[in-house]
């Protein structure tokens, strides 16, 4: 691959931090962070030690921009291709490709530092495992080469809630990878959606998303399987694990239930943008909100509350 012939000079110092900053597609990154919480919350049973959540979501940030920033160096030439993306800071020559993987290997280091010294070795080297699977798995063998990207590649972004639960307790229990398994389900409804609105641009640039190989109505049926699966799998906190209750169930239900809704309208809409912008939106939210349900359900202040309604009801019954 080779160097597009475009500006590479800065007018100022505030552009080069905006261009590196841009590497690390920091819209990505807030999602990730609220699995961890949400799976560390769980495994503190709500009681959080504040230091480490603060070093566990900072060495989880450099670890996603790391391997996203070593994806933009890998993507330069599709991403030059695409108009929406040829404005980010490689293909425009504003970064060139060296100094971006310099800035990536730092910010590596620096995570995995961060979480061996004040989390432990387990959680460093998942963040890193995390880093590892993104770029050689995902990006290397699986983006440009099957259609079933985006579900294997999708164990990256759920890698992010095992680091949580790792932080906290040092091992990996059911309930952590139940986390995953939500994260890791949820992605193709999460990422089909989008490719179904940018199809065009992954066929420009032979990109083997599955709208662009199997067409509009086969991968709105895997959507709609995959979201089916997937709230399934959230009620699997709750029953058999016990590690979430009734504050938890009712958002996974009502959450799931506008998913499921979402989903249903898109299959049977198939060719129309507008559902699936709607669903991918919707996606953003249902996860982040049921990882706020995690947290909410599991703090100790809830289960006093509750307590307190039941022995209430209890004594105005009796």
């Amino acid at each position: 691959m080779i160097e597009t012939n475009v500006s590479r000079h800065h007018q100022t110092f505030l552009q080069v931090i905006q261009s590196y900053y841009q590497l690390t597609k920091p819209r990505i990154i807030p999602l990730l962070l609220i699995t961890t919480a949400g799976s560390m919350w769980i495994a503190a049973k709500g009681e959080v030690d504040p230091l480490l959540l603060l070093v566990t979501l900072t060495g989880g940030t450099m670890a996603a921009a790391s391997g996203q920033t070593i994806n933009c160096v890998y993507d330069r030439d599709i991403d030059y291709e695409m108009e929406r993306t040829r404005h980010r800071p490689l293909p425009s020559g504003r970064i060139q490709s060296r100094d971006a993987l310099i800035f990536a290997s730092a910010l590596a280091v620096i995570s995995f530092t961060l979480l061996y010294v004040f989390a432990n070795l387990l959680a460093a080297l998942l963040a890193m495992s995390g880093i590892v699977f993104y770029v050689i798995i995902y990006t290397h063998f699986l983006k440009r080469h099957s259609t079933q990207n985006i579900v294997i590649g999708g164990a990256a972004g759920a890698i992010p809630a095992l680091v949580g639960w790792a932080a906290v307790t040092g091992t990996l229990s059911w309930p952590a990878w139940v986390v995953f398994a939500i994260v890791f389900l949820w992605t193709p409804p999460h990422f089909w959606s989008l490719a179904l609105m940018i199809r065009d641009d992954y066929a420009k640039v032979g990109v083997p998303m599955l709208p662009v190989i199997a067409g509009t109505t086969p991968t709105v049926r895997q959507i709609w399987l995959y979201t089916l699966v997937t709230v399934a799998a959230t009620f699997s906190l709750i029953y058999p694990l016990h590690v979430s209750g009734v504050i938890y169930g009712v958002l996974a239900v009502s959450l799931g239930a506008v998913f499921i809704y979402k989903a249903w309208q898109l299959l049977h809409n198939p060719e129309d943008r507008n559902f699936a912008k709607g669903l991918f939106l919707y996606s953003i939210s249902y996860m982040m909100l049921l990882c706020v349900g995690m947290v909410v359900d599991s703090l100790p202040f809830t289960h006093h509350v509750l307590n307190v309604v039941v022995d209430k009801a209890h004594s105005l019954m009796g």
